[in-house]
């Protein structure tokens, strides 16, 4: 099962002309993409993950950094990690579906069919109460499985890989999976593999973004432009609006995007949700969240279409190039 985003009806519904502005975020020199980008780092076992930002931040010389999704000191992979004024893209990721693949101990020997169907009956919607030691309030709360693979058996050992929404807690699932097989388990390691978009396959260690600065200090950019990403990459997930260059700049002075603003947007943009404002060339523009779904903007002539939140536009062109 992909994740829901995967699924969305990524058809364009235009309203008006979009017109031409603004440079692709590909074509960012890399001296703005150190303050407007996000790479996604390796995470070692051991440091904290605001460790790991603090280590990208003492590496890049800059004075801001921002990560999305905390992992546990032990727990290794994908943790994105957004720049200077790129740094408020996380709000953008940590809502976005996570994938891990871990190792869950079984106390005692149990069925390869009765694991197997015991497994399976947690994909969809699970209640989990947080672990005691989390940064959330201890209540039920409901949480979306969206696949659970088992790659191996060995012994007492299971190794999964797991797809879920935002705000699982993996350790306290292969708890529930043992309570409910009646012998108990435990998660005995675990990585993440992927945050939205970001996978294991465009990840890099603390070592290569070292490695990749010093060689640009060097007068070689080309690694480190391969790490470090632009942030409008934190936003595939999301469903998408464009807007012409006067509503870009209506918007940079903190205004809501009203509706004979909208020039395109997505099918699957739906009320409620979190959305990306985007120029005609892709710039980030604005994060927000839509007041219509895509079916009552087409027909709406007046009114907020979407609420703005966050700015991203200005800090792009105002910084050279």
């Amino acid at each position: 099962m992909p994740f829901p985003f995967e699924s969305f009806d990524r058809s364009v519904i235009k309203k008006r002309e979009l017109g031409k502005s603004g440079l692709k975020p590909p074509d960012r020199s890399t001296e703005l993409i150190l303050k407007y980008g996000i790479v996604n780092i390796d995470k070692p076992s051991g440091p904290t993950s605001h460790m790991v930002s603090a280590y990208v931040k003492e590496i890049l010389g800059i004075d801001k950094c921002g990560h999305s999704g905390t992992l546990d000191p032990k727990v290794t992979g994908v943790l994105p990690v957004a720049l200077e004024n790129g740094s408020r893209i996380v709000q953008a990721l940590l809502p976005a579906g996570k994938e891990y693949i871990g190792i869950m101990h079984i106390h005692k020997p149990v069925a390869e069919t009765k694991l197997r169907q015991t497994i399976a009956e947690f994909v969809g919607i699970i209640e989990q109460m947080p672990p005691v030691k989390s940064a959330v309030r201890r209540r039920w709360r409901k949480r979306s499985v969206y696949y659970i693979d088992v790659l191996e058996i060995k012994d007492r050992d299971v190794l999964f890989r797991v797809g879920c929404q935002a705000g699982t807690y993996i350790r306290k699932l292969c708890f529930d999976i043992g309570k409910k097989l009646g012998c108990g388990a435990h998660m005995a390691k675990l990585r993440r593999t992927r945050v939205a978009n970001f996978t294991e396959d465009t990840a890099f260690s603390l070592n290569d973004l070292k490695d990749a600065f010093y060689y640009y200090k060097q007068g070689n950019d080309k690694f480190l432009r391969r790490i470090i990403q632009p942030i409008e990459s934190a936003t595939t997930h999301l469903p998408k609006l464009w807007v012409p260059e006067d509503v870009v700049i209506s918007l940079g002075h903190g205004r809501d995007l009203a509706v004979p603003g909208v020039a395109m947007f997505e099918a699957c943009l739906e009320a409620g949700k979190l959305v990306a404002v985007l120029s005609s060339s892709g710039e980030l523009v604005a994060l927000g969240v839509a007041r219509l779904s895509a079916e009552d903007l087409n027909g709406a002539k007046r009114g907020i279409a979407v609420s703005i939140n966050k700015v991203f536009i200005g800090h792009a062109r105002s910084l050279k190039p």
